[in-house]
């Protein structure tokens, strides 16, 4: 059965101790704060956005892209309205000014973390973390940020069977840009997962409805795939093999949690 679809004004619950993310309090009842998905749990009830754009919050885990390298700063597009701002001493190592442009040019993708906002929605962000680091390889997928609850699941259900079913090393910013690398049919398949799931958000059972979309996906690669050997009258024809032996791609295992 799908989720319940909520508007706000809606009333959730009559015990205000079980508010959540998405609610407001009046008169000791809960109601719904935005048009979304009632969200229900032993000791909480919130809502999920159906659509809205990211707002970052400090410790946010983000994929940056540079737009701007200025002599001190990286100016980063953090898929907001709001631009990130970091500067050169977030950095690992020491940089000197006249090597921004060789550490990260202008359309460098990068794994950060959101130091801090300010009353002005000024966004700084850091990289001082060793799970964080330029993006080399893949691709990034984008998604409503506030799909991402979904990408990942309930305790990391979702994304944890997706690098399983797959073989592919993914990694979801809280502002719904998703970095995946693998096998090129492996990530064409994934990208088509990461799709449904952002398009079903609102059914119920998802990990499940995504598992068996990954299962059957598969069986169509196999059928499709032409046949190894054919016979002619007087010879036999053989295809040449595909290499696919490729770099063992990193796994990174960071899974976020998104009640932050």
């Amino acid at each position: 059965m799908d989720k319940k679809i909520v508007i706000p004004g809606d009333l959730l619950s009559e015990n205000s101790k079980k508010a959540g993310y998405g609610t407001y309090v009046k008169n000791d009842k809960i109601y719904s704060l935005f048009c979304g998905i009632e969200n229900l749990k032993e000791d909480k009830v919130g809502v999920i956005p159906l659509a809205g754009a990211y707002i970052p919050s400090a410790n946010d885990v983000v994929i940056g892209i540079v737009i701007v390298v200025t002599p001190s700063n990286w100016i980063m597009d953090i898929a907001s309205p709001y631009d990130g701002l970091f500067h050169v001493s977030e950095y690992p190592r020491r940089i000197e000014s006249r090597e921004m442009h060789e550490v990260l040019d202008v359309g460098d993708s990068i794994i950060l973390r959101v130091k801090d906002v300010d009353d002005s929605m000024k966004v700084e962000l850091t990289l001082r973390d060793s799970s964080f680091h330029k993006l080399k390889t893949g691709q990034i997928v984008e998604v409503e940020p506030v799909k991402v609850p979904r990408v990942i699941g309930h305790g990391g259900s979702m994304i944890s069977m997706l690098k399983k079913e797959t073989n592919c090393s993914i990694f979801v910013g809280q502002n719904g840009r998703i970095w995946i690398d693998g096998k090129e049919d492996d990530v064409e398949l994934l990208s088509k997962a990461l799709r449904k799931i952002e398009a079903e958000a609102q059914r119920s059972g998802l990990t499940d409805r995504i598992y068996n979309f990954l299962k059957d996906e598969r069986s169509k690669q196999k059928e499709a795939k032409p046949a190894k050997f054919f016979k002619s009258g007087k010879k036999e024809v053989k295809v040449p093999k595909e290499d696919h032996s490729e770099e063992i791609y990193r796994k990174i295992d960071v899974l976020l949690d998104p009640n932050n």
